[in-house]
């Protein structure tokens, strides 16, 4: 079994998917077989695996870091939230069941099991695994039953790093609150701590590091800066999802409530010549943008009904009445078409609800997830195109006949009669630089070239050096148990 190192966070969204992912890049740097593991994640920003299951999105960055395919192993347990109170519960990639929080909360210690099973296959072989905990060991509430953090340190004895963000302020208290709050057991499974996102001179923190250090009896793994580069990372979490200002093409995206597989945002937001803005509920749709993209949403009716309510349905004609184009990919997809069928009560309530109208397409809800990994031809053009389908749902229409798309053979997609409305299911197709390119100057600014996978690959090589300068990586690895 390979060695193993957990990345706790003193609160959410500390940056422990980056940590992960630069960590591992330093070790498959160093020659090390290297693997990530999240035993519990919460996203509707899912990815799908090359053993047809889903995880969530980061850690799918992390097995790029690692130089492997994303596998179902490396997240076990994918909580995907359909409403306030409830979520679609994944185990090993595979739809287990859905659940309000309450009821999960009494059920996931019977999880535990399958995540110990994928924990021992993903070090198998390897040198190193790299746990990703989720949340906060703090919230002492949610201890019995645990598999995310200390319940899953202990449960397979994993040495703990904790993490503090500065950023947010109050760093020292994060820290030491922990170590306050946690039962003797888990806290002595933490041996180090690290703080993240420091802005300044590190030095004018040293005596903190100190008083943590006095108080906790912790190691000091280091102070890690800021790292600039972040946002050319795909986002794992919606909140990072931020507008961009870049280039002269300018593209509208309307943040929705329940919005999922927003990864094909990113290759649009790292291209120079292009400005991607994220509108907030109570914005309207900008007037100047060139094009507008409706993205994945867990809910769709839910989603489309929020649409509405913001009036940017409204926008959204206007915009199509100027000349404007529209891409929908998968939920968006699905809402602009005629109508949404779901009788089977699929995403809640038995409904049938009207579309936005601008394809002429229907949608039929249905039991069945379609999970792919796809290569696909951009009919225009020829241009290959690589992505995955994660979706319920069967689209059919007029429309259809205008697929823009060829997918295992077949046409996919739908396009409005003047070709200004688009929609499709498969995420993940702006990563082909051709494609992005030739999609761009249909809506009449072409684009300098940008190799998108390099620039990935650049970035978690540079925030792997970031890491090896400010933290000590050596001790780390002689914690990992």
């Amino acid at each position: 079994m390979a060695r193993a190192i957990m990345i706790q966070g003193a609160g959410s969204n500390v940056g422990k998917s980056m940590l992960v992912a630069g960590i591992a890049r330093a070790c498959i740097r160093r020659g090390m077989s290297v693997a990530p593991f999240k035993p519990q994640n919460m996203s509707n920003n899912a990815a799908v695996t090359a053993d047809g299951g889903e995880i969530g999105r980061a850690q799918a960055l992390q097995a790029l870091a690692c130089g492997l395919e994303p596998l179902v192993d490396m997240n076990p347990v994918l909580l995907k939230p359909e409403s306030e109170i409830g979520a679609q519960v994944i185990v090993q990639g595979k739809r287990f069941a859905t659940m309000k929080a309450r009821d999960y909360g009494k059920q996931k210690a019977k999880l535990m099991p399958p995540v110990l099973d994928s924990f021992r296959r993903i070090g198998e072989g390897r040198d190193l695994v790299i746990v990703e905990g989720a949340g906060s060991p703090a919230e002492v509430n949610l201890r019995a039953g645990d598999i995310a953090n200390m319940g899953f340190a202990s449960a397979a004895n994993v040495p703990v790093v904790l993490i503090g963000d500065i950023d947010r302020g109050g760093v020292i208290a994060q820290l030491v609150g922990t170590h306050a709050v946690l039962p003797p057991e888990d806290e002595a499974l933490i041996k180090a701590f690290a703080i993240n996102k420091f802005r300044g001179d590190p030095t004018l923190f040293s005596a903190g590091m100190d008083i943590i250090a006095e108080r906790t009896a912790w190691a000091p793994l280091g102070i890690v800066p800021w790292f600039a580069d972040a946002w050319k990372l795909p986002a794992e979490d919606v909140m990072d999802i931020t507008s961009r200002r870049g280039g002269a093409i300018k593209i509208a995206v309307p943040r929705l409530n329940r919005i999922a597989n927003f990864d094909d945002l990113d290759p649009l937001t790292a291209t120079p010549d292009v400005s991607v803005e994220i509108i907030e509920a109570g914005r309207p749709l900008p007037g100047d943008a060139d094009l507008v993209i409706i993205p994945g949403s867990k809910s769709t009716i839910a989603d489309l009904a929020h649409f509405r309510m913001q009036g940017w349905d409204i926008d959204l004609y206007a915009h199509v009445r100027r000349g404007g184009h529209v891409l929908g990919v998968c939920g968006g997809y699905q809402m602009l078409g005629a109508e949404i069928v779901d009788d089977d009560g699929i995403e809640g309530p038995p409904s049938r609800v009207n579309g936005l109208g601008l394809l002429d397409v229907r949608t039929v809800m249905v039991p069945q997830k379609r999970l792919a990994l796809s290569d696909a031809t951009y009919l225009p053009t020829g241009d290959a195109v690589s992505g995955y389908e994660i979706h319920i749902g069967e689209t059919d229409g007029p429309d259809c006949t205008r697929a823009w798309l060829s997918l295992d053979g077949r046409g996919e997609g739908a396009a409005s009669p003047d070709g200004r409305v688009m929609g499709c299911y498969l995420h993940g197709l702006f990563a082909a630089d051709a494609f992005r390119a030739a999609f761009l100057a249909k809506i009449g600014k072409p684009v300098t070239n940008h190799d998108y996978s390099k620039s990935v690959e650049n970035t978690l090589d540079a925030l792997a050096a970031h890491l090896e300068t400010h933290m000590d990586i050596d001790a780390l690895l002689k914690i990992a148990g």
